[in-house]
């Protein structure tokens, strides 16, 4: 391994069971120090970061690595048994410590300990910097919000001091104060961090830029090769350098597309002279004698077919220069939503909001955006929301007044990770066509094995999309779309297209996110904002 870098990858190849490649035939490095890794959903970007954490094993070559791996799942909260002492890396050594303080003396639970006599001390101080204390050990994910899982799970990494750390999406759920502190620990990081996010305030905090694609098809595979391209700066300075590398390429592209023009015409011109000579020959040779008139002719063809090769060679050779053209401009896809009319007359009551002393009422096509900080009772509104139970006094919830009610969850966790794509969307649309609903996700980027392959496999964004495409094919179409934390998983460029979507929905969105920007864009009509003690405010503004 070169001395400046922390992670080398050599042929690294995965291949999912039914042979189609998550990553093959990938080269390259990661150096000491931050690095923002970025690419589309679905590259392979949390499959390298698992394959560098040593969750799973290469198909084919290796990862070396200078040292100790921590690693941050995008799926943290997901696993809802785990308790704060698993998210923090010291559930052994705690159920070591209490098997001895119990009076068990077998010598596993000391060499468990080690030198860790005192971890609940150290945990306690470490947990009360995040909002915890020592008693919240045994506290499972499923009772904190995301934004505090994720928090919790990211000092356990500090606290552990790994040479390497690997972030998923550590921003995902984060309110903006605790980005903010995310942010002050990522600038202060002991060792190498590798982070994958499509939060652009973190990747300009990153030292360098690595860039996860797919080059066309990987040797000993039915998918798709791997490279990765390294970049000294953060992601505004590395995408200031791809837009003008794009615009010579795309100009390359138009000079050799013109060049090719040019060659094929003068193919055409030099085609149709030779069949002037061709038929004048034929005349003249009329009155000459048979011998002279069959050399004149052997003579005629051999120089047409020397100046057909030179111009068919002109031909391909323009023709090889317009393909490298072409190669060097990029094709970024992106997802492509057309969402049903839901037909909302404006001014009808769609839903209520409420904590037990305030109602604030939807009603028609309105946007509504719900923010506050982690921890607050944001998707608990949401949950009391769609169950439709009353809330007492001082407890968030509210009614539905509209059945045609689509409720996207900000864990995603209503898909079942063992059955495909395909077979989720079918459990909510039985009367859809396969081919139809094969078209739906193919809109939402979500093609060829991705479709058969268990939900389990996929990147959090094409989990995103999987959810997402239950709420689309939704018969009839859905009054109230509620989104809890929908940019969560997605890249930078399916977060834009998802707002361009969403502008075009028309019936009444009930939104929760952190990501002030994305709400920006869609065009909220009312901000409600929940205070700590679970008390609604209206009218709270979005930061800039």
């Amino acid at each position: 391994m070169h001395v400046s870098s922390a992670i080398a990858f050599r042929d690294l190849a995965y291949h999912w069971p039914d042979g189609s490649a998550a990553l093959d035939g990938l080269n390259g490095t990661l150096p000491i120090g931050s690095t923002g890794l970025v690419g589309p959903n679905g590259v392979g970007k949390s499959t390298l970061l698992k394959l560098i954490a040593g969750i799973l094993s290469p198909t084919r070559g290796r990862v070396e690595t200078s040292g100790d791996v921590g690693y941050l799942p995008q799926t943290l909260t997901l696993a809802h048994t785990a308790t704060i002492a698993d998210l923090l890396g010291i559930a052994p050594v705690l159920r070591a410590l209490r098997a001895i303080e119990a009076g068990d003396v077998d010598v596993r639970w000391f060499d468990a300990v080690g030198d860790d006599w005192d971890i609940e001390a150290r945990a306690d101080e470490a947990l009360q910097g995040v909002g915890f204390r020592a008693a919240d050990l045994d506290r499972r994910v499923d009772e904190l919000s995301g934004g505090e899982a994720m928090l919790v799970a990211i000092t356990g990494l500090r606290l552990r001091r790994t040479p390497i750390t690997l972030l998923d999406e550590p921003t995902n759920n984060l309110d903006r104060p605790t980005r903010a502190r995310l942010a002050d620990m990522v600038d202060a990081w002991p060792g190498t961090l590798v982070v994958v996010s499509h939060d652009l305030e973190l990747l300009e905090r990153m030292e360098h830029t690595a860039e996860l694609r797919t080059t066309g098809l990987g040797q000993a595979s039915r998918g798709t090769g791997a490279r990765l391209e390294l970049f000294g700066g953060p992601y505004g300075a590395f995408r200031a350098f791809v837009e003008q590398e794009q615009s010579a390429a795309a100009q390359a592209a138009r000079t050799a597309q013109q060049a090719l023009k040019v060659e094929k015409r003068q193919r055409v011109a030099a085609e149709a002279k030779l069949a002037a000579r061709a038929r004048a020959g034929r005349r003249a040779a009329e009155n000459m004698p048979k011998i002279l008139a069959g050399a004149r002719a052997r003579k005629a063809q051999e120089t047409a077919g020397a100046l057909r090769g030179t111009l068919d060679e002109k031909v391909q050779a323009a023709q090889a220069a317009l393909d490298a053209a072409d190669s060097r401009v990029r094709e970024e896809e992106h997802i492509h939503l057309a969402l049903p009319d839901p037909d909302v007359p404006r001014g009808r009551r769609i839903a209520e909001l409420s904590d037990g002393f305030r109602t604030i009422t939807i009603r028609g096509p309105e946007r509504v955006a719900v923010v506050g900080p982690n921890g607050v009772g944001k998707t608990t509104l949401l949950e009391h929301l769609v169950s439709g139970s009353t809330p007492e006094p001082g407890r968030l919830g509210g009614r539905m007044l509209t059945s045609r009610v689509g409720y996207l969850r900000q864990r995603l966790d209503d898909l079942d990770d063992a059955r495909s794509a395909v077979d989720n969307v079918r459990d909510v649309a039985p009367a859809t066509a396969p081919g139809d609903i094969r078209n739906q996700l193919a809109r939402l980027l979500l093609r060829g094995s991705a479709l058969e392959r268990p939900v389990g496999t996929l990147s959090g964004g094409e989990r995103f999309r999987v959810a997402l495409a239950r709420l689309l094919l939704a018969d009839p179409p859905t009054q109230l779309l509620i989104l809890d934390e929908p940019t969560n998983n997605l890249d930078i460029a399916s977060v834009a297209q998802l707002a361009e979507a969403l502008e075009a929905y028309r019936g009444a969105l009930l939104i929760v996110s952190h990501d002030h920007a994305f709400l920006r864009r869609l065009g909220i009509d009312l901000v409600v904002g929940i205070e700590p003690g679970g008390r609604l405010a209206e009218s709270a503004q979005l930061d800039a």
